[in-house]
């Protein structure tokens, strides 16, 4: 700021007028900045908070879709959609999430030979995303029919999964049902669309 000759130095009244607008525009870009920040921050938690809804983030737990989705991968799922055979699941079994493979939906007769071949409707199933396969333990009454509302799952690692060829799991419910997989987000070496 120019000193004033006139008055020994002090500012004239223009230049206290000048400065003080100068303080109010930095006051006003200030406060727009900040209100955008603002709106900003509540958009994306409005937004987090309805892509939870109807997109959950869910991370795996153990190895029992293994090889295709492994322990600490983190999937989005979709809850819209019809289920069909040969989407991988997420559903509510007590007080866990499990994560499984629809292998038979409602009509479906099911049967696991003593191989583990998994036999759809009197054909045996084309499963290319297991690499071995194992009947499971003994405690489900197969050959099943696939009743309405429900879905035959099963882990695509046969040898450890835990699934519907167990009495305790059973057919899985359609309420039960969180969504279906729609891509793996994390690690990101493996980012992609499931299906």
């Amino acid at each position: 700021m120019k000193q004033n000759d006139e008055t020994g130095g002090a500012p004239s009244a223009e230049q206290l007028n000048n400065e003080l607008k100068r303080l109010q525009r930095q006051r006003e870009i200030r406060k727009s900045i900040l209100g955008t920040i603002g709106a900003l921050i509540v958009v994306a938690a409005a937004a987090l908070l309805v892509l939870n809804l109807w997109i959950p983030l869910l991370q795996v737990q153990r190895n029992s879709m293994s090889p295709t989705l492994r322990d600490g991968d983190i999937v989005a799922f979709i809850t819209t959609g019809q289920v069909r055979r040969g989407d991988i699941i997420a559903f509510y079994h007590g007080n866990q999430v499990l994560i499984k493979r629809v292998i038979g939906v409602f009509g479906d007769n099911i049967d696991i030979g003593d191989d583990g071949m998994v036999i759809l409707n009197g054909s045996v199933l084309d499963e290319p995303y297991i690499s071995e396969r194992h009947a499971g333990e003994d405690g489900t009454m197969l050959p099943a029919v696939v009743t309405d509302n429900r879905y035959f799952v099963m882990g695509d690692y046969r040898q450890v999964s835990i699934d519907s060829r167990n009495d305790e799991i059973g057919m899985i419910h359609k309420d039960q049902i969180i969504g279906k997989a729609l891509i793996r987000i994390w690690p990101p070496e493996s980012i992609g669309i499931l299906g």
